[in-house]
Formats: C-alpha cells, structure tokens, sequence
C-alpha cells in the first residue's frame, strides 16, 4: 500500500509544518553520527510514524524518538545533540530578547 498523505509536525511555538525526514539527517550528522547512522534512524522514526497510523507529531516526540535511537547507537553522539540543542535554544532566546 502506498500512503501518499502528509506527515506534520507541530512545533513547540504551535506552528505546523510537513515532517522532512532529512531535517533529522541533519540534525543527526550535526552530533556526529556517520551518514548511514543518520539516514537509518530517520527512516526509524518514520517507520514507526507511518506505523503508528498517525498524520501528526510534536516536535517533542520526535526528538525524543531520535534522541532514544541516538543514545542506543552511540552515546556520545547523544550528548553532542544535547549540548548544540540547548546551544542553539539559547540564541533563540537570546534573538527574541533583542527584539
């Protein structure tokens, strides 16, 4: 069976957008993860989306998801997403303050 809807993802400010599974590659090869590493665990968390019959997901939920199958592949991969995630939080922050 071919599922040709659209996955979106809700934000953490409410905003909505269409799930990108490269949008985790990216965020996975920012840690550290190899190519391939990366590539897997987004079609893991795809998968278990798509298998979860669900057409939406927070943004929360996912990055746990990929911050579970982070952890499992390499520990130190995890703890590099959590130091440029809390990094990258802290512009955002320090941004809308300016403004």
């Amino acid at each position: 069976m071919i599922w040709t809807g659209m996955i979106v993802v809700i934000k953490r400010d409410g905003r909505r957008e269409e799930f990108i599974p490269e949008k985790i590659v990216v965020s996975c090869l920012k840690s550290g993860a190899s190519i391939d590493a990366a590539r897997r665990i987004a079609k893991i968390v795809e998968g278990r989306i798509l298998d979860g019959g669900l057409t939406e997901v927070s943004a929360k939920e996912l990055t746990k998801m990929v911050l579970d199958l982070l952890k499992r592949e390499n520990e130190e991969w995890y703890r590099n997403w959590i130091v440029f995630d809390k990094a990258v939080k802290r512009r955002a922050t320090e941004e809308e303050l300016k403004t």
